[in-house]
């Protein structure tokens, strides 16, 4: 009895370890079993805090992008995959997510981080590992100055700020008194600030006042009220959504009626909803528009109208080239040296010296590299608000520059 019981137990367990052999084999002839590895691209933008709308337009941008160019076959036939990680609003949020992104994650490069400021921490860290990063959204003076592993899409303010300017005096031809705002704990908003005032000096203008405040503030009246004293013709605003749009609304409430220019932080939709009907007007440079008439990027506006149901933003346009600048230099470096037979510190030193010799047809246009890692692009744009009736829904109407 014993023995015929051993005996069934036997073949139960064998007939078990068949179907799960079975049932792997069968998992074979699947797609998914069938798929390469999936390169891993990190992407380090804030998913909290007060900057989180802003990091949300940038992961808007590369999951377009992770799915455009997977559709299209990915790096010769092996898809990439996108690991997230949450900067947060500070620069320990941000090296935080570098640290995991490169040690625990692997990820052959990142795209990030989502303010100049937590930039100028991060990209420190993917320079002494030697892992490139390609910032979608820090313009601030220096960055890619920070190492050879640090290179951006995003144009630097000193190229950008200064349309602007010049649109509101196409505007106004007889704007002469200008008051500037700028948010003093941020980096990228303080380097913003210094091309502003250098341009209104630049052009003959009087800059009756510079007024500071907070990213994290929320009460400018006095700031606001101080300015308004001054009688200024022209207003410039360096700071990011949130704390810009009250600023805007509040000098409007105190009875400003003159232009007001935004900074690179008012490139973003969700300021609509911070001052509302008040935003109507604004001016703002930019290095993307929806409209421009190229083949990728009437790709890439209509996926984010399906997807977003509304116009794409420059942070997304940005963040969409970033990963196509990792897509085609990999796809550029498998054919000359197939990655799949480099270990992960050449892959992402090749990987650095490839993307940086190439030319680009993205949504912002065609972009390239210096030697430092800053971009080359061609075209730029300058927006104002427009509010619907509503007060509540807008857009950016694309003014002539020319």
């Amino acid at each position: 009895m014993k023995k015929s019981l051993t005996h069934q137990t036997a073949l139960l367990f064998t007939c078990s370890m068949l179907l799960m052999a079975c049932g792997r084999s069968g998992g074979n002839d699947g797609n998914s079993a069938n798929k390469p590895n999936a390169i891993p691209i990190g992407i380090a933008f804030a998913q909290t805090s007060n900057v989180a709308l802003l990091g949300q337009e940038g992961t808007d941008g590369v999951k377009i992008a992770e799915k455009y160019f997977n559709h299209k076959g990915g790096i010769n036939g092996r898809p990439i995959k996108l690991v997230y990680q949450d900067t947060s609003g500070d620069e320990v949020g941000a090296i935080n997510a570098f640290q995991t992104l490169i040690s625990k994650d692997k990820v052959v490069g990142i795209i990030g981080p989502t303010l100049s400021q937590q930039a100028f921490s991060a990209d420190p860290v993917a320079e002494r590992n030697q892992v490139p990063v390609i910032g979608a959204s820090n313009t601030a003076k220096g960055i890619p100055e920070i190492g050879d592993y640090v290179a951006r899409v995003s144009s630097s303010v000193a190229v950008v700020a200064p349309y602007s300017v010049k649109a509101a005096l196409k505007q106004n031809p007889k704007i002469k008194r200008v008051a500037v705002f700028y948010a003093q704990n941020d980096a990228f908003n303080k380097s913003e600030t210094e091309i502003f005032q250098k341009t209104v000096k630049n052009l003959g203008l009087d800059l009756v006042t510079v007024q500071k405040f907070q990213t994290t503030d929320t009460d400018f009246q006095a700031q606001a009220s101080d300015a308004i004293n001054l009688k200024p013709d022209l207003v410039i605003i360096s700071g990011l959504a949130v704390d810009g749009g009250n600023l805007v609304k509040q000098l409007r409430e105190l009875g400003y009626k003159g232009i007001i220019v935004g900074g690179n932080g008012f490139n973003t939709s969700h300021i609509f909803s911070v001052c509302r009907a008040l935003c109507d007007g604004v001016i703002v440079a930019q290095a993307y528009s929806p409209v421009y008439p190229s083949e990728i990027n009437i790709a890439f506006r209509k996926a984010y109208l399906e997807q977003y149901h509304r116009e794409p933003p420059q942070v997304s346009a940005q963040a969409f080239a970033a990963l196509q600048v990792y897509v085609e230099a990999l796809q550029s470096l498998d054919k000359k040296n197939n990655i799949n037979k480099l270990k992960l510190p050449q892959l992402r030193t090749e990987l650095n010296k490839e993307l940086l010799t190439k030319n680009f047809q993205t949504p912002l246009g065609e972009i390239a590299f210096t030697p430092t890692g800053d971009v080359i692009q061609k075209e730029f744009y300058v927006a104002q608000l427009k509010m619907e009736a509503n007060g509540i829904n807008g857009k950016f109407s694309f003014l002539s520059i020319k």
